[in-house]
């Protein structure tokens, strides 16, 4: 075999890694800097959704408060990002007077009631 043969096997090898490996091992990165950076106050929001405070922080796992006095205890990688001070002060909900998270886009009404979109 030339080197003329095995140029498109080393062109394909190339590729395979710029578009798969690489990405791949920043992304590890990126989530081994994440869990890295996990600290006792910090808000967070977890892989499915839940915006929390992180507690406590152990080898492998951390403790999250949910709402006042709930805390549940999560995988590290489980926490998706951790959320800035616009991030955790604006997620989207706003506490009612019975102390629970309310949409502010829901009007409460039945579907039959609310005007046509």
């Amino acid at each position: 075999m030339d080197a003329v043969s095995l140029f498109p096997f080393a062109i394909i090898l190339v590729a395979f890694y710029r578009r798969i490996i690489r990405p791949a091992r920043t992304r590890q990165r990126a989530a081994l800097e994440l869990q890295r950076r996990l600290e006792p106050g910090s808000r967070v929001m977890t892989t499915s959704g839940i915006f929390a405070t992180v507690v406590a922080v152990d080898d492998d796992a951390v403790s999250l408060e949910v709402s006042p006095g709930t805390t549940i205890r999560f995988a590290k990688p489980a926490v998706a990002r951790i959320l800035t001070d616009e991030e955790s002060s604006g997620d989207g909900l706003e506490e009612s007077s019975d102390g629970f998270a309310e949409d502010p886009t829901d009007d409460h009404r039945p579907e039959s009631d609310r005007p046509a979109r």
